[in-house]
């Protein structure tokens, strides 16, 4: 399973349609992690699973998304409910009950991927206002029967950043 995931657009619609173009025969899933600052039926959307970010006022998407894909588990929010810029204590607590293999999230704009107590959480990053790195990034999230790959790429140019790569237990 491949999964193209991204997060914090802040009103760019233009340029996510230009993502999707780019990726959409190569992956299962698209997930955003919330700030689109676009309507729930934006033809920028289509397609896309979509949950609620700080900055998507008026937007009646969904707080959080949990996607079961066999037994493997997603769970995604924007961030900002469980205090991410703090600590990811919270959000690791939320992935357990959950019972997550994966947790994407957004909101501190900056691009991270790490496991904790066997679960792989990945903040995509920005995709308009990065904090860190300076590059606008995205993910490509490849799942196999025990690894997780996470590949970081550069918006425009689509170059691959870094990569990561965790073994998980179903």
């Amino acid at each position: 399973m491949k999964l193209l995931i991204m997060s914090d657009s802040h009103g760019w619609g233009e340029e996510i349609v230009q993502l999707v173009k780019r990726h959409q025969h190569e992956v299962d899933a698209m997930i955003h992690c919330g700030d689109s600052e676009l309507q729930v039926d934006a033809i920028e959307l289509e397609g896309i699973k979509m949950v609620k970010g700080n900055c998507d006022f008026g937007a009646d998407f969904p707080e959080d998304l949990i996607e079961t894909f066999g037994s493997f588990v997603v769970y995604a929010t924007h961030g900002h409910l469980y205090n991410v810029k703090m600590t990811h204590v919270p959000l690791s607590y939320r992935a357990e009950e959950v019972g997550a293999n994966l947790v994407c999230f957004g909101h501190s704009h900056v691009a991270t991927s790490f496991k904790e107590q066997g679960i792989v959480f990945i903040n995509p990053g920005s995709f308009r206002l990065p904090r860190s790195p300076k590059e606008q990034t995205y993910v490509i999230c490849e799942v196999t029967d025990s690894t997780i790959h996470v590949r970081f790429y550069e918006r425009e140019s689509a170059e691959e950043l870094h990569t990561l790569s965790e073994n998980y237990s179903r």
